[in-house]
């Protein structure tokens, strides 16, 4: 019995820093895809600003 208690106290350990390892590797993918629209808009700031304010013209 108490093996099987430890056995089971020690999947549910894995799995909880499995869990744990999931989310800190989906808050770096998140993170450098915000790094990557920062630097991609800063770089087209020009373009982005002329697209804007053509459909903003072309609405009124």
């Amino acid at each position: 019995m108490k093996n099987s208690i430890y056995f089971l106290t020690k999947i549910h350990t894995g799995l909880s820093r499995k869990k744990g390892s999931t989310m800190i590797e989906y808050a770096l993918i998140i993170s450098l895809i915000s790094i990557a629209a920062v630097v991609s808009l800063t770089a087209l700031k020009t373009e982005v600003s002329t697209v804007f304010s053509s459909v903003a013209s072309s609405m009124n």
